[in-house]
């Protein structure tokens, strides 16, 4: 049923601006199909009641420490891998005490046919006591109902005695007995029918469709449940540290109205970050929220968006230390300390404007940024993104947005982003046009969660507007000296690392890394202030997972338009003739109505660039101008230059891989190069081509796997590996030679086989513990857990 609404939706957006009048009416007809659907569905059981656990131990205070410090380790090395995040099977959390109390519901996050929006349910911010959660269907899965339930019948300890008792064999068959697909029905048993599901999967006890915890392992989670699940909380933190977060508080609750103005606006940007303040403790990570209170406890105000109507005559902005462990998918680390406040001061409070009023919370207003903040410089909000671009963009990819496959088929395989100068000669006159076109950018977030179908027949229309009034700037602006040249590339002041990124996407995830990594791409992104603040209204701060799926849809599809912009602003800087030439290499197999938005958006513009070319590949020429302009900024940590010389013509033949061969191969799979006690890692990524990005669906007939090659990264790029391969050093060349020749699944069977650490292995769990270990070298910061849920099926 969903798959056919979001095919009414796709079918009928394409159209959208030829036929209004149909576009409503189908999707009102879809909305109310769909709907009589689920109305004649059976209502499900109210949620019981379920009292806490009753320790079934005395134990002293070190010995509860010892005892939860142990089981907490297991949680995050054995439980996190699978169950973190949104798409936490069950909804069941075990990346902190909390989400372990709180349990599993059999309502999903990701819903693709939701009509209407579903209820939060995050973590530490929409219920903060166990009854608070019984009362949103959540169910335990420590101890059953009943102060003196019998420690044994914890759905936790029988989960992992259903493994124990049916462990994975060497000859288990994972695709056939285990279901992994990332959309698949969930079973989210409860301790009354934990019996009929055992009888119905016995191979599905926990950790699922991977081994079974070692005995101390499982020890140490059976002591804990029995000991009454105790849990220490944290220690306080830090004189200093303390002090630091009462510094950032003081300045971020300012009385002045221009003070609380920028406070706003670094909030709205920073609430998905992982805080933490540089040189004084970079491991103690903190969220931004808004509260009701200025000292003492934080009374966190709930809302779906962070630019919501808080309902509190006055919002103060306050730090939360973050209680999870951090997760590869997730952490989005962001550095605090003296040398940001001095920035933040010369951004937003230094400079001479006047805020008379603060911007109301109507969605008009607060979810459209261009309004809420035009009292702000464009060149202080422009700085603030850049001076941490990646951070910016990886709100998108590491937010609740970024998951499947049709939220990712937005963007290409791999991709270059560059930023325009904040310094370009017409970034003044793009500012007056932001302020009077302000209205024509507006996001589908103001429709809300809710959102109906007629809302998204206005977007079309208001960009189409913007884009004529943005290629009339353009077009004035290269009549200038130096107006459209290669210093509209911003080169980083030539010291910020955030001038230069590289987007891969992974089928159903992506990621994001500074530098420029790999070989030339297919096509780049030249991203400018106002595309930079929509993909984060649109993608970040304005996107509801838990919306419904017109607001998902609408937000899927507008993202088109921030994509062709972004590509449009890199071909401007060619000749005109080879726009035309690169745009129909990009969107092959294109036509009609289609077609035509796609050549609107990146050949509408006639000016020619200040830049002079000498081939028939201008691209080219320009890639490589824009590297040397860039200097060391350029260059990612990936390149495997620094490698053992003996790997390196091993490596060269794998990059040059391409065809059925690298089509063969997983989207992200580790490789770890054994040499005696010596480790050395890598990651292939495969980058599948594609006919065009431009529809919700029919991937599949758009991707041409002749064309499909692989970029080789030195260490760990990517949070969701899907094959992990040992190899030692003396393989490793008849690895790449088996890899470079693989013809179908077979061939790639057999090379799982002979060099994979397989799910049913019995070292994966110290593989696993090992590549961990080494991603935490790699990148401190930055790095977390991995996820699991994307292995395959060996």
């Amino acid at each position: 049923m969903s798959a056919r609404l979001l095919l009414f939706i796709e079918s009928t957006y394409r159209a959208e601006m030829i036929r209004p009048r149909d576009l409503m009416s189908t999707l009102l007809f879809a909305i109310a199909t769909a709907a009589l659907f689920i109305a004649c569905q059976p209502a499900p059981p109210p949620a019981s009641p379920i009292a806490g656990p009753a320790p079934a131990v005395r134990l002293t205070p070190a010995e509860a420490k010892e005892t939860w410090t142990h089981a907490e380790s297991v949680f995050e090395t054995r439980c996190v891998v699978c169950h973190g995040c949104y798409d936490a099977p069950c909804q069941l959390k075990l990346t902190a005490f909390e989400g372990i109390d709180r349990g599993g519901t059999e309502k999903q996050v990701y819903e693709s046919g939701r009509l209407t929006e579903a209820e939060p349910t995050r973590l530490f911010v929409d219920a903060h006591d166990t009854p608070a959660w019984r009362g949103k269907g959540f169910h335990s899965v420590l101890l059953p109902e009943g102060m003196h339930a019998d420690p044994r019948a914890s759905v936790l300890l029988r989960m992992l005695d259903l493994k124990q008792s049916h462990p994975l064999l060497p000859d288990t068959d994972i695709e056939k007995d285990f279901t992994l697909d990332l959309d698949r029905k969930q079973t989210c048993t409860d301790a009354e029918h934990f019996d009929a599901y055992a009888s119905a999967h016995p191979l599905w006890g926990m950790p699922y469709a991977l081994p079974a915890l070692d005995p101390s392992e499982h020890r140490a989670l059976v002591d804990w449940v029995e000991a009454g699940a105790p849990h220490v909380d944290a220690a306080p933190l830090a004189k200093d540290l303390g002090a630091a977060v009462e510094e950032w508080e003081t300045f971020l609750n300012g009385e002045t109205l221009k003070e609380q103005l920028a406070a706003r606006y670094v909030y709205e940007h920073l609430f998905l970050g992982s805080l933490y303040f540089k040189g004084l403790d970079e491991q103690t990570f903190f969220r931004l929220v808004r509260s009701r209170t200025l000292v003492g406890p934080v009374d966190e105000i709930a809302t779906r968006r962070p630019f919501e109507d808080p309902k509190t005559d006055r919002v103060y902005y306050r730090l939360v230390r973050r209680e999870e462990r951090p997760l590869a998918k997730t952490q989005m680390p962001y550095a605090l300390g003296p040398a940001r406040l001095a920035r933040y001061r010369k951004l937003f409070i230094e400079p001479d404007y006047v805020v008379d009023r603060l911007p109301t919370y109507e969605p008009a207003i607060a979810s459209n940024p261009f309004k809420a903040f035009g009292a702000i410089p464009v060149k202080s909000r422009y700085r603030f993104m850049l001076d941490e671009a990646e951070f910016t963009m990886m709100g998108f990819i590491k937010g609740p947005v970024c998951r499947g496959q049709v939220a990712l088929n937005v963007i290409q395989e791999r991709f270059w982003i560059g930023f325009v100068d904040p310094e370009a000669p017409w970034i003044a006159d793009e500012a007056s046009l932001l302020a009077s076109e302000a209205s024509d950018l507006a996001l589908p977030s103001q429709g809300g969660s809710n959102a109906v179908p007629t809302e998204w027949l206005g977007y079309g229309r208001a960009h189409d507007r913007y884009i004529q009034k943005k290629n009339a700037l353009l077009e004035q602006a290269a009549k200038r000296k130096g107006g459209l040249s290669l210093s509209t590339l911003w080169s980083g002041d030539g010291t910020n690392t955030n001038a230069a990124l590289t987007v891969f996407r992974h089928f159903d995830s992506a990621t994001v890394t500074q530098g420029f990594v790999g070989g030339l791409p297919k096509t780049a992104w030249l991203v400018d202030y106002s595309i930079l603040e929509r993909i984060h209204y649109l993608l970040v701060a304005g996107f509801d997972v838990f919306g419904n799926v017109t607001h998902q849809v609408t937000t899927r599809l507008y993202m088109d338009f921030l994509r062709m912009e972004s590509e449009a602003n890199f071909l401007a800087l060619l000749p005109a003739p080879r726009r035309r030439e690169l745009t129909d290499a990009w969107y092959r197999g294109l036509n009609g109505e289609g077609k035509a938005r796609v050549d609107s958006e990146l050949t509408s513009l006639h000016a020619e660039p200040d830049i002079q070319y000498r081939s028939a590949k201008p691209e080219q020429e320009l890639e490589a101008m824009w590297l040397t302009r860039l200097g060391p900024l350029g260059a990612s940590g990936y390149a495997p230059d620094g490698v053992d010389l003996g790997l390196r013509p091993a490596l060269e033949r794998l990059a040059k891989v391409t065809g059925p061969a690298a089509s063969a191969l997983p989207e992200i799979a580790f490789v770890t190069v054994r040499s005696g006690q010596d480790e050395t890692y890598f990651t292939i990524l495969r980058d599948s081509a594609h006919t065009n990005v431009s529809h919700l669906f029919g991937e599949s007939a758009r991707r041409v796997t002749a064309e499909d090659s692989l970029a080789i990264v030195r260490g760990f790029l990517g949070a969701y590996p899907n094959a992990l391969y040992e190899v030692s050093r003396g393989d490793f060349d008849a690895f790449v030679d088996a890899a470079a020749h693989l013809d179908g699944e077979p061939s790639a069977k057999a090379l799982r086989r002979r060099f994979g650490v397989l799910r049913a292995s019995d070292r994966f769990w110290s593989h696993s513990d090992r590549i961990t270990d080494a991603y935490r070298r790699q990148a401190p910061l930055e790095s977390g857990l991995f996820d699991y849920n994307r292995l395959d099926s060996q």
